[in-house]
């Protein structure tokens, strides 16, 4: 059987994971359901937590969405949906959006491109499918579709 563990032991370590790295709301809630807390103190643990800003949903979106296209190479469809899933608001995750740099944002899909056009033949008998698997897996890293056809065709006219 798991140890009880107290709402202020929960907090303190809640406090130093949120002080090592950005957590949104969902995964700290998340993770004291998961420590076997009852609703009203998971409610003042979190309280708590965005009160002293350990926790700020704003701060976190902008984090995860500049590393997420740096590290990642995720464009902005994936990351907009896995800010929803985690519950982030639409005016959080449209300002996350907007704090990309579009230079950062451009290398992540060259870096995509590259990678991916590796072992494909764009040219000659199966050019065609072939440009259309890359177009499918730039449009699955998350970049828009007008971004990726651009790409491609760019990535043609260097060969």
């Amino acid at each position: 059987m798991k140890k009880e563990i107290t709402p202020e032991a929960a907090r303190l370590r809640m406090a130093d994971l949120c002080a090592r790295s950005e957590q949104c709301e969902a995964d700290i809630r998340q993770k004291l359901y998961r420590l076997g807390l009852k609703p009203s103190d998971v409610q003042e643990v979190v309280d708590y937590l965005i009160r002293e800003r350990f926790i700020d949903n704003a701060r976190f979106a902008k984090a995860f969405a500049r590393d997420k296209c740096r590290f990642s190479a995720w464009g902005r469809n994936k990351i907009r949906l896995a800010l929803a899933a985690k519950r982030i608001s639409s005016s959080d995750v449209t300002d996350a959006l907007y704090a990309i740099e579009e230079a950062d944002y451009l290398d992540a899909l060259r870096r995509t491109v590259a990678a991916k056009a590796r072992g494909l033949e764009l040219t000659g008998p199966d050019a065609r499918e072939n440009r259309l698997r890359l177009f499918r897996h730039i449009l699955s890293r998350g970049f828009e579709s007008e971004l990726a056809s651009k790409a491609i065709r760019q990535l043609i006219s260097d060969k």
